[in-house]
């Protein structure tokens, strides 16, 4: 009897162990992409700007754009923006992973990162997702998810007290963009702001990854560490 009454309860916690290890869910703002050591999240990605020159991208005007201490500098602090400018990825992409640090200043704060966009022919302006920075009227923007020249609206925004409180003013913010099917994600100093799912079937999975700043007051978007991966 000894041994029966010692074994059965070591082999009913075991299996309750297990099955709650089964059964535990992340946080909604949670997941793998912000888990992962430093070590693991830097393989297999390669940089789409190298600190030095514009080689692989390209620009409406490139009098808009000029490299500064290892970073694409779009804007002016100096004079106001005729109109928005982009500096895009002479290459397509389709499914990725997308990583790189941004800041902005000025008091015309509007810019954002677009990612399977098209540029319109004939046209200083490109067609698709952009990855909000800055502010509009309602207040400060950074990684809400924007479809640029073709919707015209914000497609997600993320809880605006807990995007503040990631939020750096006047310093680098880490971003990712993830792009997979139908499916985009983006996080803001790793808490994530959007998860969203496209339902238009027309809407093209593939495009350039564009810098912007934004037409109007004077301002400058910093960005530096632009690298991806292809999924």
């Amino acid at each position: 009897m000894k041994s029966k009454d010692i074994t059965i309860p070591i082999i009913l916690l075991t299996f309750t162990l297990q099955f709650s290890g089964c059964t535990s869910k992340e946080s909604p703002n949670q997941s793998k992409v912000t888990s992962e050591p430093e070590a693991l999240m830097n393989q297999d990605f390669t940089t789409l700007f190298d600190g030095k020159s514009f080689d692989g991208w390209k620009g409406g005007n490139m009098d808009m754009f000029r490299i500064e201490d290892g970073a694409v500098v779009a804007g002016s602090m100096e004079e106001r923006i005729p109109r928005n400018e982009f500096l895009c990825t002479e290459i397509e992409y389709g499914n990725f992973e997308l990583r790189l640090k941004a800041k902005m200043q000025g008091e015309g704060d509007n810019a954002g990162i677009q990612f399977r966009s098209k540029r319109i022919p004939d046209h200083h302006e490109v067609s698709g997702y952009q990855c909000d920075m800055g502010s509009d009227p309602s207040g400060k923007i950074w990684g809400f998810l924007y479809d640029e020249s073709r919707r015209r609206r914000m497609l997600a925004t993320a809880d605006y007290s807990e995007m503040l409180k990631v939020y750096k003013p006047d310093d680098w913010n880490d971003f990712i963009i993830r792009a997979e099917g139908a499916r985009i994600q983006i996080w803001l100093n790793a808490f994530q702001t959007v998860d969203y799912t496209e339902d238009d079937p027309s809407v093209f999975e593939t495009g350039v990854i564009c810098l912007q700043i934004h037409g109007g007051k004077p301002a400058e978007a910093w960005y530096k560490d632009v690298k991806i991966k292809q999924l």
